[in-house]
C-alpha cells in the first residue's frame, strides 16, 4: 500500500516531472539524435546528390581509367598508383567534400525554419540547445561515412592498381633506390637520364652560339645519338655523359624520394583523416551559418564562396598588414594541416610550404580550426536559444 507522503503531488498548475525526463538538458538523448538522421537521410534528393559526389564520381573517374588501360594499355596507363591518389583526393574529394558537407548542414541547420515546424519542436519542452546539438552528431555520421566510402575506393583503387615501374621526368627509374644506389643507376642509364632531363653541353656551337641542350642529341625514342649534334659541337665522352647523369642525379634526389608506386599506407591515414576533417569543418560551419541567418541558399552560396573564391585568394595573395587575417581562414589553416604530398588544388587543400603561398605552423592552423567549429557551433545554438517561436 503507498501513502501520500511516499508520492510526489505537484503544486497546482505545475506540471509532473518523471526522474527520467530530460526534457531540460541541453545534451540532447540518443532518440534525439536518431530523429534528426531519419529526418536528414529521407531527404532523398539531398542523399542522392551528396552520394553523386562523394562517391560516385571518384567511382566513375577510376572504373573510366581502369576499363581504358585495359582495352589499350599502351596509350592509357595505370588506373591506380600515387599520381592518381594525390591528384583525386586534392581535385574531387577534399573541395567536392566540403562544398556537399556544406549543403547539408545548412539544410540541418535551417530546415525546421523554412519548413514551418520549429514551433512544434519547442513546444515539446526539449530544450533547444538539445535540439541544435542534435543535428551535429546526426549529420556528421551521414556526411563522414559518404566521405569515408568514395575515400575508400580511391585507396582501393590507386592500391592495387598502381603502376610496377616509376616514370620520373620521362625515365622509367626503379622505386625506393638509396641516394647512392640512384646516382649510380642514373650513371648506368645517362643516355635516358640526359634525355629526360634539361641538360646542356658545353661547347662553342652552332656559330659560336655557346652551350647546346643535349637534347638536341635524342631520337624520338629517346635514346642519344652524338652523331646528330650540330656541327661545331664537341662530342662529350662517355666518362662526360656519366658525370653528368650522376651530378642531375644527386640534384633531384630529394624529389625523386618523395614519389611513390602506390601510396604508401600511413599517407593515406593521414589524408584520409584530413580529408574527413575537412567534411566535419564543412559541416559544423555551415550548420551554424543556416541556423543564424535562417536562409539554407544563401548559406550554401556563402560557404561556395568561401571554398572557391575566398580561400584560394587569401591563401596566394601577399596583402601588407593582413596576413594574420589571412592565416585566420579556415581553408587556408587546412591546407596547412594537410599531406605535404597533396598536391594544391583550386587553394583548397594541400601543399603547405610551397613559396607561392602565405606560410602558417601548423599549431597555429590547428588553433584557426578549432576556433571556428567553436565559434560557428556557439553562434548557431545562440541564434536557435534566441529565435523567436
Amino acid at each position: 500500500m503507498t501513502t501520500v507522503s511516499e508520492m510526489t503531488v505537484p503544486a497546482p498548475g505545475v506540471q509532473a516531472v518523471r526522474p527520467d525526463d530530460h526534457r531540460g538538458s541541453w545534451l540532447p538523448t540518443g532518440p534525439m539524435i536518431a530523429k534528426r538522421f531519419m529526418e536528414l537521410t529521407r531527404r532523398r534528393g539531398l542523399m542522392i546528390v551528396l552520394a553523386v559526389v562523394t562517391v560516385g564520381i571518384p567511382t566513375i573517374f577510376l572504373v573510366v581509367r581502369l576499363l581504358a588501360h585495359a582495352f589499350d594499355p599502351k596509350a592509357f596507363g595505370p588506373a591506380g598508383g600515387f599520381n592518381v591518389f594525390t591528384g583525386t583526393v586534392a581535385g574531387a574529394l577534399y573541395i567536392f567534400g566540403f562544398i556537399v558537407a556544406a549543403t547539408l548542414g545548412c539544410t540541418a541547420g535551417s530546415a525546421d525554419l523554412q519548413e514551418g515546424v520549429f514551433r512544434h519542436l519547442v513546444v515539446t519542452g526539449r530544450s533547444r540547445l538539445a535540439i541544435y546539438f542534435a543535428r551535429i552528431p546526426a549529420g556528421l555520421a551521414i556526411i563522414m561515412s559518404l566521405v569515408a566510402i568514395g575515400y575508400g575506393i580511391v585507396c582501393l583503387v590507386c592500391s592495387f592498381a598502381a603502376p610496377t615501374v616509376l616514370n620520373y621526368d620521362g625515365a622509367n627509374v626503379p622505386v625506393g633506390l638509396s641516394r647512392s644506389a640512384f646516382v649510380a643507376w642514373s650513371g648506368d642509364h645517362y643516355g635516358e637520364v640526359l634525355c629526360d632531363y634539361p641538360i646542356r653541353i658545353q661547347g662553342p656551337g652552332p656559330k659560336g652560339g655557346g652551350a647546346v641542350p643535349v637534347q638536341a642529341a635524342c631520337g624520338a625514342n629517346g635514346t642519344l645519338d652524338l652523331n646528330s649534334l650540330p656541327p661545331g659541337v664537341p662530342h662529350p665522352s662517355t666518362a662526360q655523359l656519366k658525370a653528368q647523369a650522376m651530378s642531375a642525379a644527386r640534384q633531384d634526389y630529394s624529389d625523386y624520394n618523395k614519389l611513390f608506386l602506390a601510396p604508401p599506407i600511413g599517407l593515406m591515414v593521414r589524408t584520409g583523416l584530413w580529408v574527413e576533417l575537412e567534411a566535419a569543418v564543412g559541416f559544423i560551419v555551415g550548420l551554424g551559418l543556416a541556423s543564424l541567418i535562417g536562409q539554407r541558399t544563401i548559406s550554401v552560396i556563402l560557404m561556395i564562396v568561401l571554398e572557391l573564391i575566398l580561400t584560394p585568394i587569401f591563401l596566394r595573395a601577399h596583402i601588407p598588414y593582413m596576413i594574420n587575417v589571412q592565416r585566420s581562414i579556415v581553408g587556408v589553416a587546412m591546407d596547412h594541416l594537410g599531406p605535404s604530398a597533396i598536391p594544391v588544388a583550386m587553394g583548397g587543400g594541400g601543399g603547405p610550404g610551397q613559396l607561392l603561398f602565405i606560410s602558417e605552423a601548423r599549431t597555429d592552423a590547428a588553433i584557426v580550426v578549432v576556433a571556428w567549429l567553436v565559434v560557428w557551433t556557439a553562434l548557431g545554438a545562440w541564434r536557435m536559444a534566441t529565435r523567436d517561436s
